[in-house]
């Protein structure tokens, strides 16, 4: 099977790491790079130093570069293609490809930015836009990067509307160490993807104040509960947050040390300012970008979501995490479910 990849994150490479591991060189597998240095010096290296710097490359795995139309080229000579760029980088690539007559997903988690009075779309309803007639799913599910290119046993989501969608992911990617689960619930495992990088920011707030184990499996849970009433809204099956793009990606995202939102709640609480939380990152935290778009779509549907509007509030300037905690705490009380 012939992959190929855009994207030269941490992500990304993973994936094609895990992929070119393929038993009797089952899958070819090109790694597309934006930066033609980058992709020189990756080649010659063969180790991605930026993202991923202790695992050496499978001596199958392609590096490639080049503009829009080799890129295009390239799609066309594919039997899949993954993109694996941040939420901001899919709908221009999904632009580039919207003529491509092969599978096509990606591994983005988030809602795009809002623009004015327009909502932050999803990717799905990004592809919508501006490839309707494109082949295309989501692979998500909870998934650090450094533990997929290790090998270590993980579980991910392959979901789209489209079989061959669904099947060409699980036939590309389920290994001896990655499993791949298939769901025709876009709009859930989308939903599920999104907000938990939201709620791992509180969760991270939490942790780096000690407010104490209760006060964290409170945080998730009721985090779930916000999850599956947004995704309901949107057409997505309650069952779906139950799984593993909703419960097993938000436990991960919120107590995981490799966990970028989290990071960020934990320098907030340690008095650190947003921009210097991200600084210090190195890479992407979807949750800061998506969090305002969760609130928005929430707020059009009559959805409530106290927790992801404290943590708007809170990346807004607009209060101090001590403050975040109290509006929380002192809401009226009412009943679970």
């Amino acid at each position: 099977m012939k992959i190929g990849i855009l994207g030269a994150g941490a992500w990304g490479t993973a994936l094609a790491i895990s992929a070119s591991r393929s038993p009797d060189g089952a899958h070819n597998v090109s790694l597309w790079v934006r930066d033609a240095e980058q992709a020189q010096a990756m080649h010659s290296q063969r180790v991605n130093a930026r993202y991923l710097p202790d695992i050496a490359f499978p001596e199958s795995l392609q590096i490639e570069t080049g503009g829009a139309e080799s890129m295009a080229a390239r799609a066309s000579a594919s039997d899949l293609i993954i993109v694996a760029t941040p939420m901001a980088g899919l709908r221009p690539l999904l632009e580039q490809l919207k003529s491509c007559t092969v599978p096509v997903a990606w591994l983005c988690k988030g809602f795009e930015a809002p623009l004015g009075e327009h909502f932050g779309l999803l990717g799905h309803e990004v592809a919508a836009q501006v490839a309707p007639a494109l082949l295309s799913g989501v692979l998500s599910g909870p998934s650090f990067a450094l533990e997929v290119a290790w090998a270590q046993p993980t579980a991910l989501v392959a979901a789209s509307s489209h079989a061959s969608v669904r099947e060409a992911l699980v036939q590309a990617f389920h290994s001896s160490s990655l499993r791949v689960y298939a769901s025709d619930d876009v709009v859930g495992v989308e939903v599920g993807g999104a907000v938990k990088n939201v709620l791992a920011i509180a969760t991270g707030l939490c942790d780096g104040m000690q407010l104490g184990l209760n006060a964290r499996a409170a945080l998730i849970t009721r985090g779930l509960a916000e999850m599956t009433r947004l995704g309901c809204a949107l057409g997505a099956r309650a069952e779906t947050f139950m799984g593993l793009s909703g419960l097993g990606d938000l436990v991960l995202t919120a107590t995981g040390d490799l966990s970028r939102n989290r990071k960020v709640g934990l320098l907030l609480a340690q008095g650190r300012t947003l921009q210097q939380a991200m600084d210090s990152l190195g890479h992407v935290a979807e949750g800061v970008y998506c969090a305002r778009a969760v609130v928005q779509r929430a707020q059009g549907l009559g959805v409530d979501m106290p927790i992801a509007q404290a943590v708007v509030a809170l990346l807004d300037g607009q209060i101090r995490p001590e403050q975040a905690v109290s509006r929380l705490m002192q809401r009226v009380a009412r009943e679970e479910s």
